[in-house]
């Protein structure tokens, strides 16, 4: 959901070539929650033309890649953890490992929700998967490549929770983070809104029994859900719309397709699935039909 005071917090997905099985009792964004094992092209330099950005990095054997550091399931990276966890980063090994760039040669950097366009314009990161929905304006000044993950607003509520839908939260306490317009949207529907400063404040409210349900976008919702899976859910359709997307510096326009095509890839083989399933899917949702992705300008 966008912030009504500039930041944007949304949220995302992927992974492609190879993954490992997870351990059934692995925890989304916990250091026991698999391992991914990324085939890496060797040879990948020679399939890029030379003075783009792709043969650039591959010439280098190394890559920066910005994503969140405190979102479940989607980029997670712990105290005691070598490197973030989650559908995000697996797919920025995805697109490493196309550039022939080992896992062990990717530069994480944490990137929150108001530095993503200026990592970016500034060259600080190579690429930003980092729960980040395309929008109109964002396509002016970085480039975006995807949809690569298509999510919206829904309800994270305790397991037998009478709240099924949004039809069911009329009177009910809903929480999410405070200045968001996921709380205007539920204040609509006739839910009590009640702000948080974090995420995690909001969902322990529900764990505990304070508030009836939590509210924000749907991945960052699951990725929630997986951590907890005996205790928490994620109920309703979404009733909102967030298009996840790729972030790269308008100055390689090039980048646009070799994301598109490493991405199809991924969707086509059926990596994409196993992606969803080794990290959002733990919350025990179905795995969703990857959408259609934009064609390159």
């Amino acid at each position: 959901m966008r912030f009504t005071r500039s930041r944007t917090v949304l949220a995302a997905v992927g992974l492609a070539l190879s993954v490992s099985s997870l351990a059934a009792c692995g925890n989304a964004g916990q250091s026991d929650s698999g391992s991914v094992d990324v085939k890496v092209d060797e040879n990948a330099a020679k399939n890029f033309d030379a003075g783009t950005r792709m043969k650039e990095l591959a010439d280098s054997g190394k890559i920066t890649i910005g994503v969140k550091y405190d979102q479940p399931g989607i980029g997670f990276k712990g105290a005691t953890d070598d490197a973030p966890k989650g559908f995000d980063p697996e797919m920025g090994k995805v697109l490493a490992a196309s550039l022939g760039i080992k896992p062990e040669n990717i530069t994480w950097k944490e990137t929150i929700s108001d530095n993503r366009e200026p990592f970016l314009q500034k060259g600080e990161v190579d690429l930003v998967l980092a729960s980040y929905s395309i929008t109109d304006d964002r396509r002016k000044v970085v480039g975006q490549a995807g949809p690569y993950y298509v999510t919206g607003q829904q309800l994270l509520v305790k397991k037998g929770s009478p709240i099924k839908s949004v039809d069911d939260i009329k009177g009910k306490e809903v929480c999410s983070v405070t200045g968001s317009t996921s709380l205007e949207n539920v204040e609509a529907k006739g839910a009590k809104p009640r702000g948080f400063d974090t995420y995690s404040e909001c969902r322990d409210q529900v764990v505990s029994g304070t508030v009836d349900s939590m509210t924000t976008d749907g991945a960052i919702l699951l990725g929630y859900a997986a951590e907890d899976p005996d205790n928490l859910e994620v109920v309703g359709k979404p009733f909102s719309e967030e298009r996840y997307g790729i972030g790269y510096s308008k100055d390689s326009p090039e980048m646009c397709q070799w994301i598109t095509d490493t991405i199809k890839k991924a969707e086509d083989d059926g990596t994409w699935a196993k992606a969803f399933e080794a990290t959002l899917g733990k919350s025990g949702v179905d795995t969703p039909e990857p959408p259609a992705m934009d064609k390159c300008a």
